[in-house]
């Protein structure tokens, strides 16, 4: 795993325009080119980093890019921006929860208090996982509130992802 300044690499391009056509065909970010991506990791105002994740390396190399996400730090905890992976690496599924639970253990040995997993739509199956990450906060006009959605279940065997307990708030 490698924090990255912000700042694009055409091999993290190719991983998110697989990611892209694998996973948001028919999205808004599907028509997204090199320009588009380097001005949503250059151009910001805020502390940004990219994290990525990288198959071990055997020669001293890097290894391969499997997974990648632009991250802002924020004074009270991450948020993570966007992710994107392998989404035909049958050897990993689970990559995408890897890299929450990831930013997850990292926010916590910083001593932060949240992980913002980004925007939201309710109803929305694409973003339905997010839900598996509880305790869930929403930010209303009102301010920040709980959010009462109940977690997907694998199988029917319930919720395989029980609420972290001081970990922070997610969304």
């Amino acid at each position: 795993v490698n924090i990255c300044k912000p700042w694009t690499t055409e091999e993290q391009f190719a991983l998110l325009r697989r990611y892209l056509k694998s996973r948001h065909a028919g999205g808004g970010m599907a028509k997204m080119d090199e320009l588009d991506f380097a001005d949503m990791v250059e151009q910001t105002p805020v502390k940004t980093h990219i994290i990525e994740y990288r198959e071990p390396s055997v020669d001293g190399r890097p290894g391969k890019l499997i997974g990648a996400c632009l991250t802002d730090s924020q004074s009270d905890g991450v948020s993570m921006v966007y992710s994107f992976f392998e989404t035909e690496d049958a050897a990993r599924p689970g990559l995408g929860t890897f890299i929450i639970l990831d930013h997850i253990r990292r926010a916590a040995e910083a001593g932060l208090a949240y992980v913002y997993l980004g925007y939201w739509v309710e109803g929305s199956p694409r973003m339905q996982y997010k839900t598996r990450f509880q305790p869930l906060e929403r930010l209303s006009a009102g301010g920040w509130h709980r959010l009462e959605v109940p977690a997907p279940t694998s199988e029917g065997k319930g919720n395989p992802f029980p609420a972290p307990s001081k970990l922070g708030q997610m969304i």
